[in-house]
């Protein structure tokens, strides 16, 4: 039986590293993968997916008006999908995350996706939240904050480095925008 897992993290803890090796792990063993990156997220270029260590791949790329459902079938019709990789899952609907649970349950196809559990305020994103509710696996992977602790929040910072405490949910950057903290260190940031 196929299932949704949700890999979860702060910024920084090699997420797309980790999807990009899911990927390659199962098509070495001639399995064939669909890959979705958020397209709001064009750091790495439209429709790439990659990673801090210089990993890359080519994704397909969701928007909120993208059916995950009626994508992955067409795919699955003509070839059998092995496994669904989502990089980017926090910025998913709440309807798409249901899509990709009707994948694993309808297709028989494992979906993996991986993402922030929470914005630079300490909130749930949409689609993390609605993931974190009906996954069928959770899977933590752990960041270091700069106290040596496990990072668990993402602290967005301006361009002296201090702490933004309002905003758009969604502003897409890197190290120069985001630090991982523990929640102590985010809370006294936050003060």
């Amino acid at each position: 039986m196929a299932k949704l897992y949700f890999y979860y993290a702060s910024m920084n803890a090699g997420k797309s590293t980790t999807l990009l090796q899911a990927d390659f792990n199962y098509r070495e063993r001639g399995l064939t993968t669909l890959l979705f990156t958020a397209a709001i997220d064009t750091r790495e270029g439209a429709g790439t997916i990659g990673s801090r260590i210089g990993l890359s791949a080519p994704a397909t790329p969701f928007d909120a008006d993208t059916d995950l459902l009626e994508s992955v079938a067409a795919q699955h019709r003509q070839h059998a999908v092995g496994c669904v990789l989502v990089d980017e899952a926090q910025f998913l609907s709440a309807i798409q995350v249901d899509q990709l649970a009707q994948v694993a349950d309808d297709l028989g196809v494992p979906v993996l996706a991986y993402g922030l559990r929470t914005d630079f305020r300490g909130e749930l994103f949409a689609g993390s939240a609605r993931l974190l509710a009906i996954a069928d696996a959770l899977i933590e992977l752990k960041s270091v904050c700069t106290c040596g602790r496990k990072a668990t929040m993402n602290l967005r910072v301006d361009a002296q480095g201090h702490a933004v405490r309002d905003g758009q949910q969604t502003e897409i950057g890197g190290n120069d925008r985001y630090v991982a903290l523990c929640r102590r260190h985010f809370c006294d940031a936050m003060r």
